[in-house]
């Protein structure tokens, strides 16, 4: 599997935030999770750390991923690939 440049994970990153920032079924349902509110949301747009919070949302539903993919058309695996690259997606290890 070829690793994503941090510059790809930034952008599936963002292009994450603005379909979910469009979606306007599940964008109340991450507000409401995360306790963020919408101008926390549109100031943290560019944000990688934000960017991956979003992802890891995302990832936590099998279907927000196919929906997400299929818009953007990516493959399905995309989005953990691009949390690999972004801040606190590295591989823990606990041995």
């Amino acid at each position: 599997m070829k690793t994503l440049s941090l510059e790809a994970a930034e952008t599936i990153g963002l292009q994450a935030v603005a379909w979910l920032a469009a979606n306007d079924e599940l964008f109340p349902v991450f507000t409401g999770s995360t306790g963020a509110s919408e101008a926390d949301f549109r100031s943290s747009l560019q944000d990688p750390v934000f960017q991956a919070s979003v992802l890891d949302f995302l990832m936590m539903d099998d279907a927000w991923v196919i929906a997400f993919c299929d818009m953007q058309n990516i493959p399905y695996d995309r989005i953990m690939q691009a949390r690999a690259v972004l801040p606190g997606g590295g591989q823990v290890h606990w041995t």
